[in-house]
């Protein structure tokens, strides 16, 4: 397989300003891509974005660039990642483009395509995309260019999607919830959805101005969304990042329910209802206390490499349904074709109006065991990990742990940097045993 040039594992990423984010890469980025999908027989892209700034100059490029190849546009504003997968399905259109950076700050974006079936485009299509690239841009004729035009109900038809993912004998009345949208692209959508299927909503990071988006608030700050919950009375909070495919919830109490017991709150509820399809999925990161929790259910458990594009690599390999990631990336396939925030933290309120059990009640049952993670820095083109001194601390620790916990070490994709995690069942000593690890990948890399 050829080497990538500009998409990465989750499209095309970076700071607002610099290449590839720029509106020239955008142009010829949407022509690119036109030109490869109208050889594919069809004329229709759909293109949603988050509420960050740049989102506008990006969608504009693009939609320059792929009019220019004579592709017709279907605009839909700001709209969630799993709403852009799940419209490109149902309007039968060749691909859709999200224009976001998820839980990044404003200041990054970024471009990527979801297949007619609203998953991941293959790998072939990714590199026609490069190829062309690296042509010139040729003008067609006239009468041939593509047109856009601005898509009105597309929220509406992703909300009845969401609803339809919550059983319709079942009514969240009587809940008060706190519902977190980040500023993001949720903000108009998600708090409908739990509203008309009756529950009381109090609705936080709702007010988007292009620059607040992920900033002290939704999935990867919780704090604010915590003392909301606090402060209302409310049964629990749920809180979406910018882009919508990522979910966390809060208790009654404020106190966090990350991805991972979701993930367990879920796979246990499906179990009890004959509803799960083999096991579970997670990560190399996920909780070892989920891990065991679901082994003492009899539910099998199998760990993918860090990133939703994995878990659902493996989801389909293996056949299974349910997957996901601690930072609140849950994939079910019985109901989407991608990670979903909405629609996953409908299935966790299903378990609790079915079981008439609280979120804090559910999510007990599975133990959290402490984690360590250190980040240690080392020079290019140095590899700490290839250390007999590394790999004699990492011996050390692993017969500390015995079977009572597990050591990951990972190089960071993105940076020079090693990722030492090291997990166990008593704090302190984790933390002891994490810094030994540490200090001997510092110590390599000097």
């Amino acid at each position: 397989m050829s080497e990538r040039k500009y998409f990465g594992t989750d499209g095309v990423r970076g700071l607002v300003g610099e290449y590839p984010i720029t509106p020239e890469f955008a142009l010829k980025l949407g022509y690119a891509a036109g030109k490869v999908l109208a050889s594919r027989g069809t004329n229709k892209v759909l293109i949603g974005k988050d509420t960050r700034i740049s989102g506008y100059m990006l969608e504009s490029a693009l939609e320059a660039g792929l009019s220019a190849a004579g592709i017709n546009i279907e605009l839909m504003g700001p709209m969630p990642t799993p709403a852009v997968a799940y419209l490109t399905r149902t309007f039968r259109a060749e691909a859709g483009i999200v224009i976001s950076a998820s839980h990044n700050p404003y200041h990054d974006n970024g471009i990527k395509f979801f297949s007619a079936d609203g998953e991941k485009l293959p790998d072939e299509v990714e590199l026609a995309i490069e190829a062309e690239l690296d042509k010139p841009m040729n003008g067609i004729n006239s009468e041939k260019l593509g047109k856009a035009r601005r898509l009105d109900d597309a929220a509406g038809r992703y909300i009845e999607f969401c609803k339809s993912n919550f059983p319709s004998q079942l009514s969240l009345k009587g809940m008060r919830m706190v519902v977190d949208c980040a500023h993001g692209a949720t903000y108009h959508i998600a708090p409908a959805v739990f509203s008309e299927l009756g529950a009381e909503v109090i609705s936080i990071g709702t007010s988007p101005d292009g620059f607040n988006i992920n900033a002290g608030c939704g999935a990867t700050d919780t704090k604010a969304l915590a003392a909301k919950v606090v402060e209302v009375r409310a049964d629990l909070g749920l809180a979406l990042d910018g882009d919508g495919d990522r979910v966390m919830m809060v208790d009654g109490k404020g106190q966090l329910i990350d991805g991972d017991q979701l993930l367990f709150i879920i796979a246990s509820f499906w179990q009890s209802q004959g509803l799960l399809e083999g096991g579970v999925v997670g990560t190399l990161m996920s909780n070892l206390g989920m891990e065991v929790a679901l082994k003492e259910k009899g539910i099998a458990f199998d760990r993918a490499k860090v990133g939703d594009r994995y878990v659902l690599e493996m989801l389909k390999s293996r056949g299974w349904t349910l997957g996901g990631e601690s930072s609140g990336h849950i994939i079910s396939l019985k109901h989407t074709s991608t990670g979903d925030g909405i629609v996953a933290g409908l299935q966790v309120l299903h378990a609790l109006r079915a079981t008439g059990r609280s979120l804090a009640e559910l999510a007990s049952e599975m133990p959290k065991y402490p984690q360590k993670l250190i980040n240690v820095r080392y020079q290019k083109g140095q590899d700490p990990l290839a250390s007999v001194q590394v790999e004699t601390a990492v011996a050390e620790v692993e017969a500390a742990l015995g079977d009572k916990g597990r050591v990951l070490l990972r190089k960071s994709g993105t940076e020079p940097v090693v990722r030492v995690m090291v997990e166990g069942v008593q704090k302190a000593q984790v933390e002891q045993l994490a810094k030994h690890i540490a200090d001997a990948v510092t110590s390599a890399a000097q």
